[in-house]
């Protein structure tokens, strides 16, 4: 066994590395659980102790602690499991993943769950500006507040924050839900396609072609069910914000206006 942070690298018959080759394999395993120590690891080692616990051991639940707020950790992971990190991600935390449900007792930064495709996360405090930016499916849960442009193109799926959100969230939605427990700040909803944004706080200010949207009893059940599903207590009352569909003709403006546009 290497020891922590040394590289060791073996090849096989075809002269390939091996994609294992310099984990550090300190984990506790259980049967299908486990649990290492992430202290004194770098990015690089968390993340092949992970992919080598879920592939290569077919371990379905890991449990990482001291995470050291790092950045890009626990990206990429296309299976079911269940990932929980004791402590706070960086930047780029758990992006282009599409399966696993992951559970962050601190905070995260810029960018998390960033081209998500499937899977839920769950974040027990604050996390940073783009929370969800281009996100496909799935539901991003934030239990504190999320910064600027969070869910910014997003495509489908569902963020759910129980605290405030800042400028511009939503913008250039293009499908699924967002949900604000408390304020938002300017523009939001700035050049939405389509989507569907809820706020129970105030709007600082609704962005280009972001208008109130007639409240339905499917738009009731959608918010008691997410409320239900993730043990939030009764949610507060919403609004309903979706696109007016003004842009979706910017071809027929006047030439001049259409440079603008553009």
């Amino acid at each position: 066994m290497a020891a922590v942070g040394e590289q060791r690298i073996t090849y096989d018959a075809r002269g390939l590395a091996e994609p294992f080759a310099d984990v550090p394999k300190i984990s506790e395993i259980d049967g299908e659980q486990a649990r290492f120590d992430a202290k004194e690891l770098t990015t690089r080692q968390i993340n092949l102790e992970l992919r080598w616990l879920l592939y290569e051991e077919g371990v379905k639940e890991v449990e990482i602690s001291n995470p050291g707020s790092k950045h890009s950790l626990g990206v990429g992971i296309l299976t079911r499991c269940r990932i929980r990190f004791t402590g706070s991600l960086g930047y780029f935390g758990c992006g282009l993943i599409d399966g696993p449900e992951i559970h962050i007792t601190g905070r995260v930064g810029w960018s998390a769950c960033e081209n998500m495709m499937s899977g839920v996360v769950v974040v027990e405090r604050n996390a940073g500006s783009l929370t969800g930016a281009a996100l496909r499916g799935g539901d991003v849960v934030v239990k504190g507040r999320v910064g600027a442009r969070s869910g910014i193109d997003q495509k489908g799926g569902t963020i759910l924050v129980l605290g405030s959100a800042g400028s511009m969230t939503g913008f250039m939605m293009q499908r699924g839900r967002i949900v604000i427990g408390g304020d938002v700040g300017p523009g939001l909803g700035d050049s939405m396609y389509d989507g569907t944004i809820y706020v129970a706080g105030t709007v600082k200010s609704l962005g280009i072609d972001c208008v109130p949207g007639e409240w339905s009893d499917a738009d009731t059940e959608f918010i008691e069910r997410k409320f239900g599903i993730y043990g939030l207590g009764k949610p507060p009352e919403f609004q309903k914000f979706v696109c007016g569909k003004v842009l979706y003709n910017y071809d027929k403006l006047e030439p001049s206006e259409r440079k603008l546009v553009l």
